[in-house]
């Protein structure tokens, strides 16, 4: 198994390939990305402008800002964060049916404490139900995308619905890296056509979806602006875990992500075990190059189980069961044959093949070029069918 110098990306890494000095397309652009986002004193500059962009666009207005927000560290810190310097937020959560306990405390601790403001979106469950059980029965690899959709779309609702501009996320390129399309791609037309294909025919009244053209309008004539503040300061994810704790007894879930059972069922039990796909080399390979942990650290985590195998047997039947699958339906489910993401249709091409003549546009909708738009240009991004 070849493995990348510099991270641990290796060959089961679909589209990866290595130069002569044994580094990978990914590391090159985990440095790009770098590069072109640094922390430091450029990295504060470019964030208190943002500060004061959103103070201005929030004058006269109850809120300035949206911080999504799950339980996790990354948006549990990131309302410290945002009260830190001053910003009005109103902090959003999206219930799929599948939160911890854990999560749930977390985020009310944290709002409790600061006096923020908290939106929960609940989506009705027998709909998110049918969509998740599609996407099993689809034979996708990223089975939790009906639940990534949903956030985001549920942001920018919100977003329009309060008359927010701008909408602050966790997400942190140099702790999760880019993960290849072929895992994790998603948009709403695919989600339509799976749904229709594989759903038992629940309609989605309360499922928020952000089209394609939703995006456009929410960005071009609302003017709603999507930010990542880890981008630019200098955020160590151990670090803002024990300031948490001590400041507002925030408590750990346990792996990245696990605060949503779904989602730990998806990355620790579905990934790895039906498609030999481990996501934690992405991440983890991002923590090396951004110094946080040794590569030495990075390997001997990669050796260790997700969790007990008693652990994932229970998540396993907690989702089986609260998705109301018998053992005869989960079992024809886990036998069927593994898909590629791109072996239904999505809006990918139409996308990525103008991404040059959109480039105004997403001006508009981010304040930095999105990891999915650097990835186009440096990893060859044509979808395969199989």
């Amino acid at each position: 198994m070849k493995v990348c110098a510099k991270g641990v990306w290796d060959e089961t890494i679909p589209g990866i390939v290595f130069d002569e000095n044994g580094v990978s397309n990914f590391c090159r652009l985990q440095e790009k990305m770098m590069a072109d986002y640094p922390r430091g004193t450029q990295g504060q500059a470019d964030w208190e402008k943002l500060v004061v962009e959103m103070k201005a666009a929030g004058k006269n207005r109850r809120y300035d800002c949206i911080v999504g927000v799950s339980g996790g560290v990354d948006s549990s810190y990131l309302l410290h964060l945002a009260h830190q310097y001053g910003l009005r937020p109103l902090a959003v959560n999206l219930d799929n049916g599948f939160n911890s306990e854990i999560a749930v405390q977390n985020i009310y601790k944290v709002t409790s404490k600061l006096g923020i403001d908290l939106e929960t979106y609940v989506i009705d469950y027998e709909e998110i139900k049918d969509l998740l059980r599609a996407y099993m029965k689809a034979g996708m690899p990223w089975i939790d995308t009906p639940t990534d959709l949903a956030i985001k779309a549920t942001m920018y609702k919100v977003a329009r619905s309060e008359g927010i501009r701008y909408i602050l996320r966790g997400n942190d390129f140099r702790s999760e890296g880019k993960q290849p399309k072929e895992w994790t791609y998603a948009d709403a037309k695919q989600l339509r056509f799976i749904h229709r294909r594989f759903g038992a025919g629940v309609p989605l009244k309360t499922y928020p979806l952000l089209t394609l053209f939703t995006l456009v309008y929410s960005g071009l004539v609302r003017g709603i602006k999507d930010i990542r503040p880890y981008y630019y300061l200098a955020y160590k994810k151990q670090d803002a875990k024990q300031l948490m704790m001590e400041l507002y007894d925030w408590q750990d879930y346990g792996g990245h992500h696990h605060e949503n059972l779904f989602t730990k069922f998806s990355m620790a039990y579905w990934l790895p075990r039906k498609f030999g796909i481990d996501k934690r080399k992405i991440n983890l390979s991002a923590q090396v190059l951004s110094q946080a942990i040794s590569r030495e650290e990075a390997l001997a985590q990669l050796q260790r189980s997700f969790a007990t195998d008693e652990e994932l047997e229970l998540t396993r039947a907690y989702v089986q069961k609260k998705l109301d699958l018998s053992d005869q339906e989960f079992q024809q489910i886990w036998t069927a044959p593994a898909k590629k993401i791109f072996d239904y249709p999505s809006h990918y091409e139409l996308i990525f093949n103008s991404v040059r003549r959109l480039r105004p546009l997403l001006k508009k909708l981010y304040a930095f070029t999105p990891m999915s738009v650097s990835a186009n240009a440096m990893l060859d991004a044509k979808p395969q069918r199989s």
